[in-house]
């Protein structure tokens, strides 16, 4: 019987055992795995620390005890808010695009001036 020898997918060394066997040992099973899903993990990492971001730069423009306020776009960047990031997008029956990021959104309007609302 030809017996073929099987190597560890991680670093190399010669697997003893089953013959499904992958991996030399569960070191090696778990660092080949985590640097596999570490792509996935870090960018769903980067962008739910980006909403966050942007959810609490909204949470911080509205004063205390109101629902609302209207803010220069220039004063919302420089804040750090990135417009590029919300969770979800409502349209009010007038047709206005109120962009959400979790219970906190926005409205663009004329002249470079934001409404920014807390969402009920």
């Amino acid at each position: 019987m030809v017996q073929i020898q099987r190597t560890c997918l991680h670093c190399g060394k010669p697997i003893q055992g089953r013959l499904d066997k992958k991996f030399c040992d569960d070191s090696c099973r778990n660092t080949y795995n985590n640097q596999q899903n570490a792509d996935n993990v870090n960018l769903i990492r980067r962008i739910n620390h980006a909403l966050k971001k942007n959810r609490n730069i909204l949470q911080t423009l509205i004063p205390q005890g109101e629902e609302l306020v209207k803010i220069p776009k220039d004063k919302l960047i420089r804040e750090g808010f990135d417009l590029k990031f919300f969770t979800h997008v409502y349209q009010n029956k007038k047709g206005s695009l109120y962009h959400y990021c979790y219970d906190y959104g926005y409205l663009e309007l004329e002249g470079d001036w934001f409404l920014i609302v807390k969402g009920k």
